[in-house]
């Protein structure tokens, strides 16, 4: 297993999901970015999540003879089975650095169990870890009611994987706001051996809480991100635990 970017604790907490949205909004590269302040999205618990499915046109010969055979199963809907776990072989992590006002920088991602914490700083937190791309996925909540305390959040997608995959993969980070739309993020292009990619921005503007697709795809990890965006963190080489069967 290759080694990854770890910050040289974790409490828990309780919270809600907000309402779904029965909308959506695509940030594009022409179109990259919107205000949760003007929408009245800027209060409540805004869900992050990421999804994803292996690429329909990556499903082996093998399946394409047994739907020959057996016709009646490309009734089934490709994403359920991209998500079955002998087709899934690459562990996508969702994964946030943030910058308060105060000063304050850090990292919440699934490495290292740096989780966070959504009703103190830095009022973000990660629900757990899907090593097998799942159809929840994985899900990230921040608490917008301390959005005052919080100066930038850039969410940021890695493999934890020691073959690079995004070209294999379709990912989808969706963001759902307290109140209004829901907002999409598609990493649909291709770059094969990308190991992590800055999804989104969530900055606060003058007052004013954007969010702005970046969709940046890099060859190393968190340190890389970390150089391009201007954390200014130590990095060092960092492990997971075991899945426990």
């Amino acid at each position: 297993m290759g080694f990854f970017d770890g910050l040289l604790g974790s409490r828990t907490a309780d919270f809600d999901s907000g309402s779904a949205a029965t909308n959506s909004i695509e940030l594009t590269k022409r179109h990259n970015q919107v205000s949760l302040t003007k929408q009245g999205a800027a209060t409540g618990h805004l869900r992050v999540n990421l999804s994803w499915r292996m690429r329909t046109s990556d499903i082996g010969g093998s399946q394409r003879e047994s739907l020959l055979r057996h016709p009646f199963k490309a009734l089934k809907p490709p994403e359920v089975m991209g998500h079955s776990q002998s087709m899934v072989n690459v562990d996508l992590d969702l994964a946030c650095l943030y910058e308060l006002t105060d000063g304050t920088k850090g990292v919440v991602q699934p490495l290292g169990n740096y989780f966070g914490d959504v009703n103190a700083p830095p009022y973000v937190k990660l629900s757990g870890d899907d090593r097998f791309g799942s159809a929840s996925g994985e899900t990230m909540y921040v608490n917008l009611d301390h959005r005052d305390d919080i100066k930038r959040l850039l969410v940021f997608v890695y493999i934890y994987d020691q073959t690079p995959a995004f070209d294999r993969t379709h990912a989808i980070v969706t963001l759902y706001p307290s109140n209004g739309p829901r907002i999409e993020i598609h990493l649909d292009e291709r770059h094969p051996q990308a190991r992590s990619c800055a999804v989104v921005m969530i900055e606060n503007v003058k007052g004013e809480l954007v969010v702005r697709r970046e969709v940046k795809f890099v060859y190393g990890f968190q340190a890389e991100l970390d150089r391009l965006y201007g954390w200014g963190l130590q990095w060092g080489r960092g492990y997971k635990s075991k899945v426990e069967k």
